[in-house]
């Protein structure tokens, strides 16, 4: 044989032997589990921030002012004009309306008027934080009434 095919020969079978030799050390790490530190796998993957949220703390029924009333329930609509609300503060559109008297926008609010659903959909209101936020947006406009204690 010529000497180019025994050194062809012999580098195939070293590749070989070490390609055999690489697959080895390979294998046998398989199906062994390796060492964990929980803890620090644990932190590693924990959030970078957390949020928590809870609920504002309610209010005692018959509590709340009119104000407070008119920001969560009636600005929405009486701030904006939407639905045709009349404007908190439009003296000329609420003019008409302060005629009925705090009695009467109350007894309206109650029952709801036009897209307005009954106590401005919170029916939680009671009577007397109803009339004071009645009172609060009409006293915006001009009125003169006295909410109720």
């Amino acid at each position: 044989m010529s000497d180019r095919r025994l050194v062809s020969r012999s580098s195939a079978r070293i590749a070989l032997t070490l390609g055999f030799v690489a697959l080895a050390t390979q294998l046998t790490g398989c199906g062994k589990k390796a060492a964990v530190d929980e803890e620090l796998a644990a932190k590693l993957i924990e959030p970078v921030a957390k949020v928590a949220l809870a609920a504002a703390p309610a209010a005692a029924p018959g509590s709340r002012t009119g104000e407070e009333i008119f920001k969560a329930v009636c600005a929405a609509c009486h701030e904006s004009g939407a639905a045709g609300a009349p404007k908190a503060g439009d003296k000329g559109a609420w003019a008409p309306r302060l005629g009925a008297g705090l009695d009467g926008l109350v007894k309206s609010a109650t029952a709801g008027k036009g897209a307005m659903p009954p106590k401005g959909g919170a029916a939680d209101l009671t009577d007397k934080e109803l009339a004071r936020a009645v009172a609060f947006l009409a006293n915006k406009a001009g009125a003169g009434f006295k909410a109720p204690d």
